[in-house]
């Protein structure tokens, strides 16, 4: 039996940057387990056909949040990333346009920019109608009837393969912003317009892929990192993971379905109902050796005669490499490449009611006294910047409680 003050189980990005940040504050009774081999989660890392996969789809660092680049680059320095203004782009009526399409409306043939044009003015946000709760209804409220037939409806059709009227809108935020006054500034001027919410600037390591950064981090760990260490059992009343480390606080960035799965003893009926209730998707990864005509570092494709969703141009971001790799949800997966990966927990859904089930998670366990972070513990599609940037608030606040 070994007593520890702080168990974190998974080191993805905000299980790694959580234990860092005790070590770093000189807090050695922690450990880290981790069912892989190698840490990283879903920003793992493998070498093929002479360059880097990553595993859990595309993943890049986002420049914004300098906290979180100082502390990344103390262990893999800023000279050891290449910086790239974002290319995103959309296959959209034989062509490629760049994202956001709202944005980029004049890289159409004029009687398509037209079509689109009218549309978007027609769009209930643009005429002051009232903001609906519907899934489907808002995006055609905000982008109207063009952009979410032929575009936004397909692709997250795709994505998430499931009925889109189970979709809740508190998470549309995300989207980027763009008025329709500035859709038709930019077809007059010709030029992008709108604001990216995210990875407009990005980095990408110069020699690795994006989980070298990850690896290091967990090398840094010593001994306190567990590989090939999955939750095999969890007894919450009396505080035993693994029937071997006894904690005083937990951290879990893992799914909660594991979670619920290895608990020793039944967890609340709330508890319980609230997990079952939340939904998520599995992703394939598919690597090809060809290099795509494109300038894009990555690509949405929301035909759905194709099966997957996104394709990752490596040779436009990944020095010296060639070919690229695509994300296909599990259940649509038909074919694969000559190198693939499942990933069986990708992206949470966010349905109508997930926030009221994250909310009774969250509140039972702060009584248990453990604390859910990153992706999966919150249940929310958290870039990795955001992680590693709210796994290190959680740890400063803990430490300081000490």
């Amino acid at each position: 039996m070994q007593s520890v003050r702080f168990c974190i189980l998974g080191a993805g990005p905000a299980g790694l940057a959580f234990a860092a940040t005790l070590h770093a504050a000189g807090e050695r009774s922690v450990i880290i387990l981790e069912k892989e081999n190698v840490p990283g989660g879903l920003c793992r890392s493998e070498e093929v056909d002479g360059g880097p996969v990553d595993i859990g789809g595309g993943h890049f660092l986002d420049v914004r949040k300098s906290k979180v680049l100082e502390f990344l680059f103390k262990y893999m320095p800023r000279e050891e990333w290449a910086e790239y203004h974002r290319i995103s782009t959309i296959r959209l009526r034989g062509l490629e346009v760049e994202h956001p399409l709202e944005g980029n409306i004049w890289q159409l043939p004029l009687d398509a920019q037209v079509d689109f044009l009218e549309s978007i003015a027609q769009a209930g946000c643009v005429r002051g109608e009232p903001q609906p709760e519907g899934f489907d209804d808002w995006i055609r409220w905000k982008l109207g009837q063009r952009i979410t037939e032929e575009y936004m409806l397909p692709y997250n059709r795709k994505i998430w393969s499931m009925p889109l009227s189970e979709l809740g809108t508190y998470w549309l935020y995300k989207l980027p912003s763009v008025s329709f006054r500035e859709t038709l500034q930019g077809c007059l001027q010709r030029q992008s317009t709108g604001a990216l919410p995210a990875h407009g600037t990005f980095l990408y390591p110069k020699k690795f892929g994006y989980g070298e950064v990850w690896r290091r981090i967990g090398a840094a760990l010593g001994d306190h990192l567990h590989l090939n260490a999955p939750l095999e059992s969890i007894d919450i009343t009396n505080r035993l993971v693994n029937g071997k480390f006894h904690y005083e606080h937990l951290i879990t960035t893992i799914p909660w379905p594991t979670v619920a799965k290895h608990s020793l003893h039944p967890l609340p009926d709330s508890v319980e109902s609230a997990i079952r209730q939340l939904k998520y998707v599995g992703v394939d990864i598919d690597y090809h050796a060809d290099n795509l005509k494109s300038k894009a570092h990555w690509t949405y494709e929301p035909d759905e005669q194709k099966s997957y969703h996104r394709l990752l141009l490596r040779h436009n971001f990944a020095t010296g490499c060639r070919g690229y790799w695509t994300e296909t949800n599990c259940i649509r997966a038909q074919t694969h490449g000559s190198y693939w990966h499942r990933n069986d927990f990708a992206y949470p859904i966010n349905t109508l009611c997930k926030p009221s089930h994250v909310a009774t998670l969250t509140n039972w366990a702060k009584d248990q006294n453990i604390t859910p972070l990153g992706r999966w513990g919150t249940w929310e599609h958290l870039n990795s910047d955001v992680a590693v940037e709210q796994a290190v608030q959680a740890a400063d606040a803990a430490l300081k409680r000490q």
